[in-house]
């Protein structure tokens, strides 16, 4: 026992460095990879264990709408921007489904942790602000190409209907960066809102009269020139607009001017939702 050779001190300050950090310094280099993606599946498996509500059910109220409008207004030689009345409403009410379910899915997400008391879950694991708004707003839009592929595939089997892609980067393009427009926007009103009725204020008072308010229905132009000026104020328009142009080939405004739009205000709105997450606002109290 006394031919061992000693630990020296440099060896065991060696041990502590390695095992405890300092505080504030960061164990995980770079993205936090395993962490991204636990979060990302933890939020996709919360609605797909309901997915009769969050999926299907959205999509045969979207298909109902259809249905509808077409019994109405689709008869005779009705047409718009150069197709039939079934074929333009079917794009945009695709999109409509797939921009109110991502705003669902990411306005839930924090809120209901802080109802329950379970807003620790998301602010203890070691994520970063950036990886934690990516995982919710990742989910979201995953949620929200789920419904808009479910409704594509029930108009597609509807008699009457063209729903066959043109230009597929368009729908890409437009049903990504709409999504995610939305997705941060519930984001936004996840960290703001303190129970369930502010949220639905927002649904109600703001998402649902936007979407309605976007063009889904009719073209811009057999509107009023003031009211052309307030559909041109609404996001929504250019979201479905180009999501339109990637199904018919016609858009109510330029495809360009529609993109840099969306991606202006996508932008927009990550910086603040990281700003408030990084200040911890109505979160970390």
């Amino acid at each position: 026992m006394l031919d061992q050779p000693k630990n020296s001190n440099s060896d065991q300050s060696n041990f502590v460095s390695q095992a405890f950090q300092e505080p504030g310094v960061s164990v995980i280099r770079g993205v936090n990879w395993n962490g991204f993606l636990a979060l990302y599946w933890k939020e996709v498996r919360r609605f797909f264990k309901v997915q009769l509500q969050t999926v299907w059910a959205p999509a045969i109220t979207t298909l109902l709408f259809l249905v509808i409008f077409t019994v109405a207004l689709g008869r005779g030689d009705r047409s718009i921007l150069g197709v039939s009345f079934a074929d333009f409403i079917a794009p945009g009410l695709i999109c409509m489904g797939m921009l109110q379910n991502a705003f669902a899915n990411s306005s839930f997400a924090l809120l209901v942790g802080k109802i329950q008391g379970t807003i620790v879950d998301y602010l203890m694991p070691p994520l970063s602000v950036g990886e934690l708004l990516a995982g919710l707003v990742a989910a979201a839009i995953t949620r929200a190409a789920l419904v808009g592929f479910a409704v594509w595939t029930a108009m597609a089997l509807w008699p009457g209907v063209n729903v066959s892609v043109n230009h597929w980067w368009a729908v890409i393009w437009f049903g990504f960066m709409g999504s995610a427009m939305l997705a941060l926007l519930g984001v936004l009103t996840s960290i703001w809102a303190e129970k369930f009725d502010h949220s639905a204020a927002v649904t109600n008072f703001v998402v649902a009269p936007a979407a309605l308010l976007s063009g889904t229905f009719y073209s811009i132009d057999r509107l009023a020139p003031i009211f052309q000026v307030i559909s041109h104020a609404n996001p929504f328009f250019y979201a479905i607009s180009g999501f339109r142009y990637g199904f018919v080939g016609e858009a109510d405004s330029p495809v360009l001017v529609g993109s840099l739009v969306l991606l202006l205000i996508n932008i927009a709105l990550t910086a603040l939702c990281y700003i408030l997450l990084k200040k911890g606002w109505k979160i970390k109290t």
